[in-house]
């Protein structure tokens, strides 16, 4: 499709072409380590939670269905680190660009919506300890994860329609959600952003501050600790990861739809919303961090995988060891102490 359907009788003239510097650089660079990094992380977690960590309570089929979801979008960034790194020519077909695009933002709201649930979950295992049984049933698990996939396909099939591709220059462009048509994705994009994202923001936000608020009334558990901190790091990948991108992503959509923009402006509003898109792919790096805090021995079932465990043990005994012996006096008495003595007093 041609870009003067889309496009302005702007003059480049003075212009800035950083935009274009980003995606050719920054755009490669990031989408290939998260897709390493996630890569391996989202691989590994699922493996330990399917040989390890079975029965599965609900929490962990939330886990094992989010890592899932970040499996299938990290797994879709080498097809974009080849497009941004071959000058912006897709030659994958139609298909291909409206299912990559889509893929992006499926992961994006279907993360958001698990997060959501493991936040709701966690407040009522600190509000109701008495329910705690009942939440962990695997029932409730696979319910929010039925009702989170079919929301966040709903949310996000009418974008398949809005994913475009523009020839321009000899090239065909695969074009990103934000840089179709304005008029179109101008209405949806709000749409997204009100529903998909603000509206499990507020419920994130009220789960924290009811576990806060319960906290501070009763004795802190491990568990309730643990529910805190795990809300605590959702928020923060709300926060950090998400708003910068919903914000960005519709300055784009506006500049592009107001004909006063200046090339200027829309340039270096196009730079910061390149720059939030990899920033909202990083939840996956955080999300592996939500493993060890949600429950389930994870970590104790990481170090298991590989062996580390035991050998951590073995070291830090031979470490209390050394600093033992070197730490009493050196005189005859000490010296002919039997090694049994010394250890017994380690232990104790």
């Amino acid at each position: 499709m041609s870009s003067a359907i889309y496009g302005r009788n702007k003059s480049d003239d003075n212009c800035t072409n950083v935009d274009s510097l980003m995606k050719r650089y920054y755009l490669p660079v990031m989408y290939s380590v998260i897709f390493v990094v996630g890569l391996l992380g989202n691989i590994t977690s699922i493996a330990i939670y399917l040989a390890k960590l079975r029965p599965w309570k609900s929490s962990s089929i939330i886990m094992v269905n989010l890592a899932l979801t970040d499996l299938l979008y990290v797994l879709s960034l080498p097809f974009m680190v080849y497009y941004y790194t071959n000058g912006e020519s897709w030659t994958l077909g139609d298909f291909m660009c409206r299912f990559l695009r889509f893929g992006f933002h499926f992961n994006l709201y279907g993360s958001i919506l698990f997060l959501t649930c493991l936040a709701v979950f966690r407040y009522v295992v600190a509000a109701h300890p008495l329910r705690v049984a009942q939440v962990q049933r695997k029932r409730w698990g696979v319910l929010a994860c039925a009702v989170v996939w079919a929301i966040a396909a709903a949310e996000i099939v009418p974008m398949l329609t809005m994913i475009t591709m523009e020839t321009k220059n000899n090239k065909t462009h695969c074009l990103d959600f934000a840089s179709s048509n304005p008029a179109v994705v101008w209405w949806y994009g709000w749409l997204l952003t009100m529903l998909g994202y603000l509206l499990p923001l507020m419920v994130v936000v009220v789960c924290y501050a009811g576990i806060v608020h319960k906290l501070a009334k009763g004795p802190h558990s491990p568990s309730r600790v643990r529910a805190r901190r795990l809300t605590v790091l959702i928020l923060v990948v709300f926060v950090v990861c998400f708003l910068p991108y919903h914000v960005l992503r519709i300055l784009r959509v506006d500049t592009r739809r107001k004909p006063e923009s200046s090339c200027m402006l829309e340039h270096w509003v196009h730079a910061a919303y390149i720059l939030s898109r990899p920033v909202a792919g990083l939840n996956t790096f955080f999300n592996l961090a939500l493993y060890t805090l949600a429950g389930d021995k994870f970590k104790q079932a990481f170090l298991s995988v590989f062996s580390w465990g035991p050998w951590w043990t073995k070291v830090r005994t031979h470490l209390k060891l050394s600093l033992a012996v070197v730490s009493k006096p050196s005189n005859t008495a000490s010296a002919e102490r039997p090694a049994a003595t010394i250890w017994h007093e380690i232990r104790t």
